[in-house]
C-alpha cells in the first residue's frame, strides 16, 4: 500500500503524513486509525527507539 492510500484510508491529514514521513510524533488518534485501516497492533506501526 502506498502512503497515498493510507492516507486516504485512514483519513490522514497531509500535515500527518507529513509527520509519518519525518518519522515525528503523531497522535494515538493516529495510529488507531492507521492500526484498523491495516487491521494490526500498534506493535506492528511502532518502534520505540531510546536517545
Amino acid at each position: 500500500m502506498k502512503k497515498t492510500d493510507l492516507a486516504k484510508e485512514a483519513k490522514l491529514t497531509p500535515a500527518t503524513l507529513a509527520k509519518l514521513s519525518k518519522q515525528e510524533t503523531v497522535s494515538m488518534d493516529t495510529l488507531i486509525r492507521i492500526c484498523d485501516c491495516l487491521d494490526c497492533t500498534f506493535d506492528d506501526v511502532v518502534e520505540l527507539i531510546k536517545d
